[in-house]
């Protein structure tokens, strides 16, 4: 699953957390409406065989790891506002984690889907969801290989607001 990011050529496209003297600043989004939305994330994590192994038959020394993961990403999306200074809080009504493996490749996939009903996307929630729970399987398995790779963090696809639907090009 690889692809070059979006591009756009849209010549009036700009910077939103930038104010017109270049100043950081929160978004305004106190006259925007409440709407559905949703956005997920997906990254990978490539492990070597033995601690793949490990992982796989969940005989890791720190016990049942992916479950683990799963509760750090649910926590880590409740939290983004505390970690991205520009984020807003949003009352998320989902947040879901789902592991997929492929064991010929040595990788866990990671997606990571939130929705809310607010005046704001959560695609900040969704990534970081799926790379805190990355850096939790690293964490739970470093001690077998500190060689783990976190790779192709991404968003997937992100739905409502006034841009409405985006999905990435695979």
């Amino acid at each position: 699953m690889s692809s070059a990011p979006s591009t756009t050529s849209e010549p009036d496209l700009q910077l939103s957390h930038l104010d017109e003297h270049g100043q950081v600043r929160m978004v305004d989004v106190s006259g925007k409406a409440l709407s559905s939305r949703s956005a997920t994330a997906i990254c990978t994590v490539r492990l070597s065989a033995a601690a793949f192994d490990l992982l796989d038959a969940k005989k890791n020394a720190k016990g049942e790891v992916l479950n683990t993961a799963r509760v750090a990403g649910v926590l880590a999306a409740k939290r983004c506002a505390e970690l991205i200074p520009m984020c807003h809080s949003l009352p998320l009504d989902f947040i879901g984690i789902e592991f997929s493996s492929d064991t010929e490749q040595k990788v866990i996939h990671i997606t990571a889907t939130c929705k809310t009903r607010y005046t704001t996307g959560v695609e900040m929630e969704a990534m970081t969801a799926c790379n805190i729970a990355a850096l939790t399987i690293y964490d739970m398995c470093k001690a077998a290989d500190k060689g783990i790779v976190i790779e192709q963090s991404r968003l997937l696809e992100k739905t409502g607001g006034k841009s409405g639907t985006w999905r990435a090009t695979l």
